[in-house]
């Protein structure tokens, strides 16, 4: 079964959908949108959604509808490799959106990008083609450039180390003619007798070039004994292969490029609104899910009727609801009160739900009894705890201390 989840802004989930686990992603994100529509989601300006929405049929849903939506387009695509060749272009682009670096040691983040308009196929509802406008936002980002370079290095080489035993078995192969050689030659590029499709090519860092070599090597004589002086010595020919590569070495500026598709029109939202909107969701909504999409996350059922599959889908929702508001609250109340709390990497004041309760961790409630009188007592109550104790409602009688002799706990149940 597959779970289509709708949430908000602030990371809270509004609609659910449960549909056939073999349904494609081009098929299921329409439907998704069209249960949104039917909500009546007032005050909804768009949709962002991942780049399985780019398809014929969500932008003609989104078009027809008059409906934003905003999605990332896949490498594969033609209108991405054409959209960005036409911004590397000579010219700077102008400056969308700059923040600082997440560190003091990083540099300043920055965005550059524009949009441009390009047509393309559309679907409608009885399944029609048809060719319209849709809006295309090329965008540079400076940090992203950086960290593809790296990781484009970091891939090369390890491409490099299979490169060399791969020239190294081809390199110890012998032919015994020149013909068996270009064949061998063939058959590696893909181009061999009998192949059929689209060539293979395993090495995407390194160009390779291949030739034949010819190799005299010494014969063995069929006659025993002394040969004469006049005799010249028998060799036979023998071929091999070899192989001369060289690293490929992209330009600086072909790294860090993004290319956004919107039914957005320029008035109804500027280039730097778009951006922020897309990656409003890389801030909200995926760090409170990240952990759900771990296998390991939640153990394996087995369900079988469809029944079940949806209560527990709506269990599961219901839990990812109450995860969300919790942390919307506390990150609304730390924002209101200027304060912060212990996160992974030092103070913060935008904490996820599982560092909230990751800090609840240490708290210990002792009970105990002294001469026949029971005593509680709480133990790794810090400050903020407290601070996140008021931001979801909860009284913080909990974690303050309990008198000796009190029989009963608190009335108001504890995270």
């Amino acid at each position: 079964m597959l779970l289509s989840l709708g949430v908000s802004r602030a990371g809270l989930p509004l609609r659910l959908g449960v549909r056939d686990g073999h349904t494609r992603d081009s098929r299921e994100t329409p439907v998704a949108i069209e249960e949104c529509l039917a909500l009546g989601l007032d005050g909804v300006r768009g949709l962002v959604a991942a780049s399985q929405a780019y398809c014929k049929r969500t932008l003609g849903l989104c078009l027809e509808q008059r409906v934003g939506l905003m999605t990332l387009v896949p490498r594969t695509c033609a209108v991405r490799q054409e959209v960005e060749a036409w911004g590397q272009q000579p010219g700077p682009l102008p400056l969308l959106l700059a923040k600082p670096g997440r560190t003091r040691q990083e540099a300043p983040r920055r965005w550059h990008g524009a949009s441009v308009v390009r047509h393309g196929e559309v679907e409608d509802a009885d399944g029609r083609l048809a060719r319209a406008e849709r809006r295309c936002l090329v965008v540079h980002a400076s940090q992203l450039a950086d960290q593809t370079a790296v990781a484009y290095a970091a891939a090369q080489a390890k491409e490099a180390e299979r490169l060399a035993e791969y020239i190294r078995r081809v390199e110890a192969r012998w032919f015994a003619c020149a013909a068996a050689a270009e064949a061998a030659i063939a058959d590696d590029e893909g181009r061999g007798q009998g192949r059929r499709g689209r060539p293979s090519h395993p090495w995407r860092s390194h160009a390779l070039h291949d030739r034949v070599e010819a190799v005299s090597l010494p014969k063995q004589r069929s006659r025993r004994g002394r040969p004469p002086t006049t005799e010249v010595p028998p060799v036979e020919v023998h071929y091999r292969l070899v192989v001369h590569h060289e690293a490929l070495r992209p330009a600086e500026d072909t790294y860090g490029w993004t290319v956004l598709a919107t039914t957005v029109p320029p008035e109804g939202g500027t280039d730097t609104e778009i951006l922020q909107a897309y990656q409003e969701q890389h801030s909200t909504v995926e760090p409170g899910f990240r952990w759900s999409k771990n296998p390991a996350a939640i153990s394996p059922l087995w369900l079988e009727k469809p029944e079940r599959i949806a209560a527990l889908a709506m269990l599961t929702v219901v839990g990812l609801l109450v995860y969300a508001v919790l942390q919307r609250q506390v990150r609304l109340s730390l924002r209101e009160h200027e304060q912060h709390i212990p996160g992974n990497k030092g103070l913060t004041a935008t904490p996820t739900a599982a560092v909230v309760f990751a800090l609840f961790t240490p708290v210990m409630l002792v009970h105990g009894t002294v001469d026949h009188i029971p005593s509680l007592q709480v133990h790794g109550v810090q400050d903020y705890h407290l601070l996140s104790c008021d931001a979801v409602g909860i009284a913080p009688a909990w974690y303050q201390g309990v008198a000796t002799g009190q029989n009963s706990l608190p009335r108001t149940p504890p995270p």
